[in-house]
């Protein structure tokens, strides 16, 4: 079983150990190393996936995990299904989407942290959370009518133009 797959496992939860106390007992120490990169203004990593889990007191398999939850902020794609203990971890990131991804998965114990306080204001927090909202907001034309004149452009009513095979 690779380390990826340990963390989908472990992180769905089975009968030794529910979902809810694995995520009750890694949260925390997850949320430690956002305070670390945040309060230290560190936008990249330069360890291995062993380097991380040390130094972050997290298994193998929870770096793992950390790594593929930060990947949406990452500033190239990277894939880590694959990582091993030794493989070597090299990534860069953008506070900026960091903080949207935070918002995006409803991380209000993230991205609400005091040290986001040393990366941006408040309102640019407030201006980046009201983006991220609005981003998965669509907003629909609003439909045309029989009566309303065609949005061709040719003058007739909707009914009588581009609305007569509807």
């Amino acid at each position: 079983m690779t380390l990826y797959e340990e963390w989908a496992a472990k992180s769905q939860g089975d009968a030794a150990q529910p979902a809810e106390k694995f995520w009750k007992d890694y949260l925390p120490r997850e949320q430690k190393i956002y305070e670390h990169l945040l309060e230290n203004k560190k936008n990249s990593i330069k360890t291995t996936v062993a380097g991380l889990a040390c130094a972050h007191n997290l298994a193998e398999f929870e770096a793992v995990g950390f790594l593929d939850g930060i990947s949406g902020a990452l500033d190239e794609e990277h894939s880590f299904e694959d990582a091993l203990g030794g493989t070597p971890v090299n990534i860069s990131f953008n506070f900026e989407a960091l903080f949207k991804k935070m918002v995006e998965y409803k991380a209000k114990h993230l991205y609400s942290l005091p040290q986001w306080e040393n990366i941006f204001d408040l309102d640019t927090r407030k201006q980046l959370m009201r983006e991220q909202q609005q981003s998965g907001t669509v907003i629909r034309d609003r439909k045309v009518s029989r009566n309303d004149p065609c949005p061709c452009g040719s003058g007739k009513k909707y009914k009588k133009c581009c609305g007569m095979n509807d």
